[in-house]
């Protein structure tokens, strides 16, 4: 599955548009490696995604073409998610 598709079936980002736009400025990484909207990812795979100044940081568990908001979350495990303060 494509990283953008997977970013919003899972509900990481709200819309398809807006993963790819993120991934084009460079603040998606997939196992430590900065990754374009196409990059394919499958379950094991780490993403980290930048949002302003939160860094969300997941385990793919399972991949699904479309999938209930209420299970959305059950394909992923959260590894970090904190807010980074700039002093």
């Amino acid at each position: 599955m494509r990283l953008d598709k997977f970013l919003k079936v899972s509900r990481v980002v709200k819309r398809r548009t807006l993963a790819k736009e993120v991934c084009d400025r460079r603040q998606v990484t997939v196992n430590g490696r900065v990754a374009k909207a196409g990059t394919v990812v499958q379950p094991g795979d780490v993403v980290e995604v930048m949002f302003g100044q939160r860094r969300l940081k997941v385990q793919i568990v399972s991949l699904r073409e479309t999938v209930p908001a209420k299970q959305a979350a059950e394909l992923y495990a959260v590894l970090e998610d904190e807010k980074i303060v700039e002093e």
